[in-house]
């Protein structure tokens, strides 16, 4: 294990206190060193296949992007598979091609070429993707996977009374019992973890006069999933607000709770669960948070070179406030979360304040701020203040309190990381002065403004070159250099991406950077298209620019960038 850390350090991939701290870790979990130094955040997996692909001359992989043979997956069984973290690709006459995330481990090899005559090929892949590959071709088929839906609501149809017309005469226990009963579980079962498969970040439930509806939400756009019957509402429900431990009597009310989802192989999910009294029912949203997707290289993140390089640049300052805006689900928390895990040094004292708190990070103090008991933002933020902080991050900037404390902070030696809901970078400084911040404080504390938004991207399965779009890029305010080397694409639609041409999200960015101009023009009442124009004028690449390089790098499309994003 420390070799491969001392030619990590070598390569200047991580460094010697990283390479200690995640040897302690290993040590302690029994785990790989390699996944000790990705869950510690030192480097990320793809960097890590890449360099084990580089040192030991093989090929490194994205099992997402292979659908195996089931004949090839049977020349391994599941436990030696699951033993050695190996997953066999394919056969190329005497060879049998295998992924695995460790190829120095000659035992596994030969314990592969006994069990199968076959000579052993390897190729890298991630730890990750290679969990996932486990649990899809070897875990055992559960029942709720493979029963036909219809079948199965043909046997809650049989088997099945919950509901009353009034619900107000629903009686708790009654609730209880029916929420416990199978075909109750099974359906509650199906709707969650069809969604982790599906990759979608949200699922509606929703309760209508004479319809019961579940959505999912997949690359920020909602599709209809399946209908259950409408008398299953009240079992559905309280089967949900059970395992959120929120009260099923109280349906009055809005309710907030959190689920904890186990899919073997150690990966847990956790449901984010909120409860709305509608005119006909509860409606629930569910938003899905898989802590091992989450993407903390700050490189990752879809910034261009420029813009990174100005992002760190302002986060690294002594002291100054950071402001990203955009829409709920637009990556705020993760591009914040980045820049925290940029900042977090042994030496550096890092709180924050979040509601909610939606994942745990090593090293970094995580305060749940809960209104009901005065644990507010402002309050946090205050607290924070006599702890001898270094870096503050405040989950969101909702009240000219929690502006004010953020901003002194800001200009009392310490680095503030917050959001605001706005529509784009300069809209973000009127927003300030309208809570009542005063116009000189505000040039004098803020250092940079970045507004972002998720554009989903073509398919890569089903992608295919097509003529550039002349006129429509031209009408989203393309130049006419980059008209003439664009490579524009679009998906066809497969399994893949559900015959939606589209596969994944990708984030555009609008970097403000607090010149001296832009401070003069805040100080003199300026508006905030006037800022915008002037930030142009000096170089600020906007969110409708940003998708228009998309386009013309093929990775998304002329309809995805014009939903998404306003004309300048």
């Amino acid at each position: 294990m420390s070799r491969l850390g001392e030619l990590l350090v070598r390569e200047q991939l991580i460094s010697t206190e990283q390479l200690h701290k995640a040897l302690d870790a290993s040590r302690k979990s029994g785990e790989r060193l390699g996944l000790a130094l990705v869950k510690n955040g030192a480097l990320s997996e793809e960097d890590l296949s890449r360099f084990l692909s580089r040192h030991y001359g093989v090929p490194a992989v994205n099992l997402g992007e292979f659908e195996i043979d089931a004949e090839v997956i049977a020349l391994i069984p599941r436990d030696v598979a699951r033993k050695h973290r190996v997953i066999p690709m394919n056969r190329a006459g005497k060879a049998l091609i295998v992924a695995t995330s460790d190829p120095s481990n000659v035992v596994a090899l030969d314990d592969l070429k006994f069990l199968t005559n076959y000579n052993i090929e390897v190729v890298v892949a991630s730890d990750a993707d290679l969990a996932a590959a486990l649990t899809k071709y070897y875990e055992p088929k559960e029942e709720l996977h493979s029963f036909n839906m219809e079948e199965m609501m043909g046997e809650l149809d049989e088997n099945v009374e919950f509901a009353s017309e009034d619900e107000a005469d629903d009686n708790t226990l009654d609730l209880e019992r029916a929420s416990a009963d199978a075909p109750v579980v099974k359906l509650c079962n199906v709707i969650l973890l069809n969604a982790v498969k599906k990759g979608a970040s949200d699922i509606h439930i929703e309760p209508y006069e004479k319809s019961y509806r579940v959505r999912y939400r997949v690359d920020g756009v909602l599709q209809e999933e399946m209908t259950p019957p409408l008398r299953l509402k009240a079992a559905l429900t309280s089967r949900i607000k059970i395992m959120a431990h929120l009260d099923i009597a109280e349906r009055r009310l809005p309710q907030d709770g959190r689920i904890k989802l186990k899919l073997g192989q150690g990966k847990e999910m956790d449901f984010r669960v909120s409860v709305l009294p509608t005119l006909f029912g509860e409606k629930i949203v569910l938003r899905l948070l898989d802590k091992g997707n989450l993407q903390l290289d700050m490189t990752k993140l879809g910034l261009e070179p420029e813009q990174l390089a100005e992002f760190k640049r302002a986060i690294e300052a002594p002291y100054g406030m950071v402001l990203v805006t955009g829409p709920t689900g637009s990556g705020k928390t993760t591009t914040l979360y980045s820049a925290l895990q940029e900042l977090n040094q042994i030496s550096d004292n890092i709180s924050t304040a979040e509601d909610p708190v939606e994942f745990n990070l090593a090293g970094i103090n995580q305060v749940q701020v809960r209104d009901d008991i005065g644990l507010t933002f402002a309050a946090a933020l205050r607290s924070f203040l006599r702890q001898d902080p270094d870096t503050i991050m405040i989950g969101e900037i909702r009240d000219f309190e929690t502006a004010e404390i953020a901003v002194k902070a800001a200009l009392t030696g310490h680095m503030v990381l917050s959001t605001l809901h706005t529509n784009d970078a300069s809209s973000t400084i009127t927003r300030m002065l309208n809570m009542g911040v005063e116009p000189f404080l505000v040039t004098a504390s803020v250092n940079l403004v970045e507004a972002q938004r998720l554009l989903r991207k073509i398919c890569a399965a089903c992608k295919q070159p097509i003529a550039t779009p002349k006129d429509e890029l031209r009408t989203l305010g393309a130049k006419d250099d980059e008209i003439e080397t664009a490579t524009c694409t679009r998906g066809v639609g497969c399994a893949v991406c559900n015959g939606t041409g589209y596969k994944g999200r990708i984030a555009m960015y609008e970097v403000m950077t607090m010149s001296d101009p832009l401070k003069e023009l805040i100080l003199q009442g300026a508006s905030a298209a006037e800022l915008k124009a002037e930030a142009i004028r000096r170089g600020m690449r906007t969110l409708r620019m940003s998708g228009v390089r998309k386009i013309c790098q093929g990775t998304s499309s002329v309809d995805e960038v014009a939903r998404i994003t306003a004309a300048d």
